[in-house]
């Protein structure tokens, strides 16, 4: 089954910025686009008409954001979903769910506040399966122009970030990029220094060369099954967001890992995942993982 790239739509700026990247994004991949927007009526004495005519103004502006998709990409297969629901979370889970991937919108405010991350946003992140890509207002198709690299944060072993940097590969192979693939380490606390981790550090030359070697293992399959696609490795000591976003500075999709599990407070987003969200200038890939 072909899974289509599906955008939330919700009319604002952010939210069309998403559906244009999306549509680029299924152009990419040879992929349909299916959009989704929830709506809730609103009281006529909030002077937003009946429930009619707030439903015929919702379905006619939608129809207006895919016509000029369309317009622009005339072969792309389009669908749309309008559903009226109290719970806007619900039915982006459900849509998330059928999909290669969900693009959503989101609010940024410059460089100094950076992304804003509204609550649908962050719930749908934190309970779906499936990646979700984050996009600002002002986002074009100019910032994918050739050299502009796909950004990729590796940590742990190579099966904690298979699912990572397979998104990130697959997205460079799409667009004719450059992977660079990010591991960020940090000097062992008393609290996990042990004789059989410092021993194996010993062994691959010190602790920096230890941690270029676990990269380097995380990549070997990717590098073998996309050959084409060139790939820098990055290696640098320190804050693993404060690293992963220095190194996307040339970056045309970042891509960062969460663990899909879910803790005794609910799921959750993750602090260099959370982090990237709100202060990357490109559109942010979220991928979970066991």
């Amino acid at each position: 089954m072909t899974r289509p790239i599906t955008a939330g739509l919700d009319g604002s700026e952010e939210s069309l910025a998403a559906l244009a990247w999306a549509a680029r994004e299924a152009v990419r991949r040879g992929d349909p686009l299916h959009v989704v927007h929830a709506w809730r009526a609103e009281p006529e004495a909030a002077g937003a008409g009946d429930r009619d005519a707030q439903e015929r103004w919702v379905r006619d502006s939608v129809a207006e954001a895919v016509r000029t998709v369309t317009e622009r990409h005339p072969d792309l297969a389009v669908t749309t979903d309008v559903t009226e629901a109290d719970d806007a979370v619900a039915v982006l889970l459900a849509a998330a769910a059928e999909a290669r991937t969900l693009v959503l919108g989101s609010r940024g405010h410059g460089a100094v506040v950076g992304f804003l991350l509204g609550s649908v946003g962050q719930q749908v992140i934190a309970e779906t399966p499936r990646p979700v890509v984050l996009v600002r207002a002002g986002d074009e198709a100019a910032a994918e122009a050739a050299g502009r690299e796909v950004v990729v944060g590796q940590q742990g072993e190579p099966e904690d970030s298979a699912d990572v940097i397979g998104f990130a590969f697959e997205a460079a192979a799409a667009r004719g990029a450059t992977v660079r693939a990010v591991r960020a380490w940090t000097l062992p606390t008393v609290f996990t220094y042990s004789p059989g981790s410092m021993r194996l550090a010993d062994e691959a030359g010190g602790l920096e060369q230890y941690e270029r070697k676990a990269l380097g293992e995380a990549l070997a399959p990717w590098r073998e099954r996309f050959p084409d696609v060139p790939v820098v490795e990055h290696v640098e000591m320190g804050s693993a967001g404060q690293v992963l976003l220095a190194a996307a500075g040339n970056a045309q999709l970042t891509v960062v890992g969460r663990r899909a599990r879910r803790t005794a407070v609910g799921a959750r987003i993750g602090s260099v995942a959370h982090g990237v969200l709100h202060h990357a200038a490109c559109p942010v890939a979220v991928v979970p993982h066991a």
